[in-house]
């Protein structure tokens, strides 16, 4: 029976008892929150463990809509865009945070000091908000890193600094590169897609000294930089990449690399833990961690995302959706999780304090790698030439979507060899002209 209707069947026990003179004294029915989410382990967990929240606040009732993230993405745009009201609590990246913040489409959260907001990486609570205040809270981050073999390195006689410069990594992708013995030199994300290929080589151009659009909002797609960084991706893959890499994305990457098949990686922070887990993969032992490679400039070499909790605005469930946020991404939730699962398995990139705790350090020895990634990326001050927008691997703005789509399109062709370098660069600026003038931001 569900649970309002059980507190009515106590309602009425209470009133015959009472002979009349009270109904429901002191009852109330339950709140049900709708969550929207995305069917990644992290959340799966935490509906797992949603059953203590629930416990700790019997007068709330959580409710699941789990999404593939393309479907999730579609159904909560939609869905805070027409003011559908179907959900209470929405999983939304830090592309759509500013952009529905900024509009006033979402609830501004109320932080107290249990919450400790002070703890949140400062990069990931920048992203996550607009003009001082937090319009989503982080359920887990990342940024982007460089994983490589150790082995294969030490076996040419190369030692990677900290944080190396791309022509070091072309360099050492050459000389491990033995395709022969199925082994590339550098895998990286080729598939198209604003969140997939172009979240890679948004940091490329960027570290190469380029960006998205200059302070007039032009495109910049045929810049000096786009065409240095994209020929540099281009000629490595060719040489030192795995066969078909204009189909690779993240989940097909990591299926190479845990099969020890790539010397280099260089992609989500998240990937660490799985390339080191020993269950997973064969080369675990021998994996090393590093910085996203730099060219001409630090400055957006390294993305930087999360997975957070925000509330519609015109909610009318306000108090119980801001009780399950400040839950499910406090310091006490990856504290459950820990006792739950194992440190190893806890929701990273969000608070110092999970970095600060000596056991997740021990369970995880890419840790300090992870958060110099995350602490380095810096969501306004992502390019060398100053920028009108906020974001690394992405410009937070609503055409963007669209735009990185159909870049991605024209890279992906380029690596496949469908076509030149020069000719999708001139495409991607022709279309992406097309829709910044259409949206009206220039003449």
């Amino acid at each position: 029976m569900p649970y309002p209707f059980r507190a009515v069947a106590v309602c009425r026990r209470a009133w015959v008892t009472a002979l009349g003179l009270s109904l429901c004294a002191g009852a109330s029915a339950q709140t049900e929150l709708v969550i929207a989410t995305v069917n990644n382990g992290h959340m799966i967990e935490m509906q797992k463990l949603g059953k203590h929240f629930e416990q700790a606040h019997p007068d709330i009732r959580l409710k699941w809509v789990t999404l593939e993230e393309g479907v999730l993405r579609q159904r909560v745009t939609t869905d805070i865009a027409t003011k559908g009201g179907q959900f209470d609590v929405m999983t939304i990246g830090m592309y759509e945070t500013p952009i529905w913040g900024k509009k006033g489409w979402l609830q501004a959260l109320k932080t107290d000091a249990a919450y400790d907001a002070d703890d949140l990486l400062p990069a990931i609570r920048q992203g996550l908000s607009v003009d001082g205040k937090l319009f989503a809270a982080p359920f887990y981050g990342e940024s982007s890193m460089l994983m490589y073999r150790k082995d294969l390195a030490d076996k040419v006689g190369v030692q990677v600094p900290e944080r190396p410069t791309w022509p070091q990594i072309k360099d050492l992708a050459a000389k491990i590169h033995d395709p022969k013995n199925g082994v590339y030199g550098i895998c990286l994300r080729g598939k198209p897609g604003w969140g997939d290929n172009m979240a890679f080589l948004s940091t490329l151009v960027n570290t190469f000294g380029g960006q998205w659009f200059d302070m007039q909002w032009k495109p910049q797609l045929q810049s000096k930089p786009w065409q240095e960084a994209i020929h540099f991706y281009v000629d490595l893959l060719k040489h030192h990449g795995p066969p078909g890499s204009s189909a690779n994305s993240f989940n097909e990457l990591l299926a190479l690399t845990n099969s020890g098949k790539c010397g280099i990686w260089i992609d989500a922070t998240i990937a660490a833990s799985f390339v080191s887990d020993a269950r997973q993969s064969k080369v675990a032992g021998q994996m090393a961690f590093a910085q996203a490679p730099t060219m001409h400039t630090p400055k957006g070499a390294n993305w930087l995302w999360s997975w957070n909790l925000a509330i519609p605005a015109g909610s009318r469930k306000v108090d119980a959706a801001q009780k399950f946020i400040t839950w499910s991404t406090s310091k006490d939730y990856v504290q459950l999780v820990a006792k739950t699962n194992g440190w190893a398995n806890v929701p990273t990139g969000t608070r110092r304090s999970t970095y600060a705790n000596a056991e997740f350090q021990k369970a995880a020895r890419f840790a300090a790698a992870e958060k110099m990634a995350i602490d380095s990326a810096n969501p306004t001050d992502a390019t060398l030439p100053q920028s009108p927008y906020i974001g690394v691997q992405f410009a937070a703005i609503p055409e963007f979507q669209a735009i990185g789509i159909a870049v991605g399109q024209q890279m992906s062709a380029a690596l496949a060899g469908k076509s030149t370098v020069e000719a999708a660069l001139k495409a991607s600026q022709t279309l992406a002209e097309r829709e910044m003038k259409k949206a009206g931001y220039y003449r």
